[in-house]
C-alpha cells in the first residue's frame, strides 16, 4: 500500500475483521493471495489502512456473492480490466452454464418420459451427446469435412446458414432431435453418402472444387425460391445450370449420357440423408434447408423429359464456347446476384454469428 492511499489510521486484521464481517483467516489469505497489502508493526503484527482496506475488502466479498472468482476479482483491484468487463464475463459464462443445465434437465425429462423398453436406447443417445455446445460442433466439424477442399472462407456462410445451434432451453422433443442429429453425423457411411451428394460422382474429376461450389451456389438461391413459392420439381433453367457447373468442373458437356453419370451410385434418396434434414428443419422454422433445395434438383433430375427433346440451343458449351440462352442475359444475372447477395445478407445478420467450434468441445466430435 502506497503512502498516497492511507488514510492515516491504521487498524489490526482482528478490527478490519470486525469491520468487513469477513473472518480472520480469510484476510490472511486474501492477503497471501495479493489481493491486500498490509504493513507490520513493530511486533511483528499485520496492519492495514483503516479506510482503504476496508474499502477494498467490502468489495472483493460483493463480488464473492456475485459469484466472481478470485482472479476476476483480483484483475478488477489490480485494474487489469474494469468492473463492468468482469461483469459481462461473469454473466456470459453464467449463460453458458445455464445453457448446459437447460440441457442436461431436459435430457434427464427425456429418459424419465420414455417408455421403459425404450430407456436404455435414449440414455445411449444423449449420454453420447453431451451437449448441446458439443453437438454443434460436431455438426460444424462434419460439414466442414463434406465441404473439403474448400477454404474457411468460403464454406463457414454455409456452415453458419444450415447448421442449426441448439434452442437455450430445450424441450424434451428438441433435445432428442439435436442429439440424433449427433449419432447421424458420428455415423461414417452418413459422411460418405452426403459427400457423395454434394460432390456428386467422380469428384476426383473436378479442376476447381471453388467454382463449383459458388455456381451450384447461384443455383441453390434460386430453387430456394422455388421451394418457397412450392414449385414442383421439374426440367429447366435451374437444373440446367446445375447439370453444366458440375459438367463444366470436370471438362464435359451437358449431355445425356453425363445426367446419367450423375445418378451412378446416386445417394439422394438415402433414408439418413432426409432423417438428417428433418431433424435440422425443426430448429430452422420457416428457412428452407439445402437439403429440401437437393432434393428438389435430384427430382427434376429424374423427371421423364429427356435432355435430347430439347432445342440445341438450350444445351450447355465448353467454357471458352459461345453459348446461347436466357441464363446468360444481363436480366436474369443481374437478378441472381441480387438474390444472392440477399441471402448472403440474411447470413451476416442471422442468428449464427457465434464461432462454431470451440477447441474443447471439438476433441468430442472424434
Amino acid at each position: 500500500m502506497t503512502d498516497d492511499t492511507r488514510s492515516g489510521v491504521l487498524v489490526s486484521i482482528g478490527e478490519l475483521a470486525r469491520r468487513t464481517g469477513l473472518a480472520v483467516r480469510t484476510i490472511r489469505f486474501y492477503c497471501d493471495e495479493g489481493i491486500l497489502e498490509a504493513q507490520r508493526s513493530t511486533g511483528g503484527h499485520r496492519m492495514f489502512d483503516a479506510d482503504s482496506a476496508t474499502e477494498r475488502l467490502l468489495l472483493v466479498r460483493r463480488l464473492r456473492t456475485l459469484g466472481l472468482g478470485l482472479d476476476s476479482i483480483t484483475g478488477v483491484l489490480h485494474e487489469q480490466r474494469s468492473l463492468a468487463e468482469a461483469i459481462a464475463a461473469e454473466s456470459a459464462r453464467l449463460d453458458v452454464e445455464l445453457r448446459s443445465m437447460a440441457w442436461r434437465r431436459a435430457s434427464l425429462r427425456a429418459i424419465e418420459t420414455a417408455a421403459p423398453a425404450q430407456r436404455p436406447v435414449r440414455l445411449a443417445l444423449l449420454a453420447a451427446a453431451q451437449d448441446g455446445a458439443a453437438v454443434h460442433d460436431c455438426l460444424v466439424r462434419f460439414w466442414r469435412r463434406i465441404l473439403a477442399p474448400l477454404s474457411r472462407a468460403a464454406s463457414d456462410p454455409w456452415v453458419c446458414w444450415n447448421v442449426p445451434h441448439p434452442p437455450a432451453d430445450p424441450s424434451v422433443d428438441e433435445v432428442v432431435a439435436y442429439a440424433e442429429l449427433a449419432a447421424l453425423v458420428a455415423d461414417p457411411d452418413v459422411t460418405s453418402i452426403v459427400r457423395q451428394q454434394y460432390w456428386r460422382s467422380r469428384p476426383e474429376l473436378i479442376r476447381d472444387a471453388h467454382a463449383l461450389y459458388v455456381e451450384v451456389g447461384d443455383v441453390m438461391v434460386d430453387v430456394v425460391s422455388l421451394v418457397t413459392e412450392g414449385v414442383r420439381p421439374h426440367r429447366g433453367s435451374e437444373l440446367d445450370r446445375f447439370v453444366i457447373a458440375h459438367a463444366h468442373a470436370r471438362g464435359e458437356r451437358d449431355t445425356p449420357r453425363f445426367r446419367e453419370q450423375m445418378l451412378i451410385d446416386a445417394t439422394d434418396t438415402d433414408h439418413r440423408i432426409h432423417r438428417y434434414w428433418a431433424l435440422t428443419s425443426q430448429f430452422l422454422g420457416t428457412r428452407v434447408t439445402i437439403g429440401q433445395a437437393h432434393n428438389w434438383l435430384y427430382d427434376a433430375l429424374t423427371s421423364p423429359t429427356d435432355l435430347a427433346d430439347e432445342p440445341v440451343s438450350q444445351q450447355a458449351a465448353l467454357p471458352g464456347e459461345h453459348r446461347s440462352g436466357s441464363d446468360h442475359e444481363p436480366e436474369n444475372a443481374r437478378r441472381r446476384a441480387a438474390r444472392r447477395a440477399e441471402l448472403l445478407r440474411q447470413i451476416a445478420v442471422g442468428p449464427a454469428r457465434r464461432e462454431p467450434e470451440s477447441l474443447v468441445n471439438a476433441q468430442k466430435c472424434r
